[in-house]
């Protein structure tokens, strides 16, 4: 009827003007649309309940942004269109700044990263890696190639997922004369790879002579040790 599309009509200008009602902005599905993203396992749960909180106090400010700017003069929706364009801004800001949260792999510190190789294998790459002056990787190929020695002897068990610190403790109760130079090479390893540290020329030399130590030691097993490395 006409005179219900009159009154239609003023509505919408009384609304755009700000005279009327404040605009309905959708920003609920955007706070749950967050929320579910920061329930995901990938983040801690102290994390979680920090960032939810930190989420809930931004969407509450936007929230106000948006119904004083809808009251606002100018106002209507040029105030809307230029907070809208400042908030993806800061949105954009911060998740260049933060990027995509990773998962943590369970088994972070675990010793070997790749599939199964021999020892000779990883002495080979360590070598290379000494050669070219990466000192870092060389140490890591080295403390790989120590261990990979000691489970092809059967001094230790071939087990996934064993940490350097683990394998310095369990291959020192068979190679006592070896346990300090064993802890100190785990140290070593996990200093470069987990510490930011940067290793050496004398750091690789003291792995590789840990290394041919390792190759002529032979084990001295007590009850106890032997009953606990089986």
């Amino acid at each position: 009827m006409p005179v219900t599309g009159g009154a239609t009509a003023a509505v919408g200008l009384a609304a755009a003007d700000g005279d009327g009602p404040p605009l309905d902005v959708p920003r609920v599905p955007a706070r749950e649309a967050a929320e579910r993203e920061l329930s995901k396992p990938m983040y801690g749960e102290d994390e979680r309940n920090l960032l939810l909180r930190a989420m809930d106090a931004f969407f509450e400010w936007i929230g106000k942004l948006f119904d004083t700017a809808s009251g606002a003069a100018p106002g209507g929706w040029l105030g809307i269109v230029v907070i809208t364009v400042v908030v993806v801004g800061l949105v954009g800001a911060l998740w260049w700044r933060l990027g995509t949260p990773r998962r943590v792999s369970t088994a972070a510190d675990s010793l070997f990263d790749e599939g199964p190789r021999t020892a000779a294998d990883h002495r080979a790459a360590a070598d290379r890696n000494a050669a070219a002056g990466r000192w870092n990787q060389a140490v890591q190929e080295r403390m790989r190639a120590v261990v990979r020695s000691l489970e092809e002897r059967t001094l230790l068990d071939p087990r996934p997922g064993r940490t350097a610190d683990e394998a310095a403790a369990e291959a020192g109760r068979a190679l006592p004369a070896l346990a300090d130079g064993l802890r100190a090479a785990a140290r070593e390893f996990d200093d470069v790879t987990y510490g930011g540290r940067t290793a050496d020329r004398r750091a690789y030399q003291r792995l590789k002579d840990l290394d041919a130590a390792v190759e002529r030691a032979r084990p001295q097993w007590s009850g106890a040790s032997r009953g606990a490395a089986q």
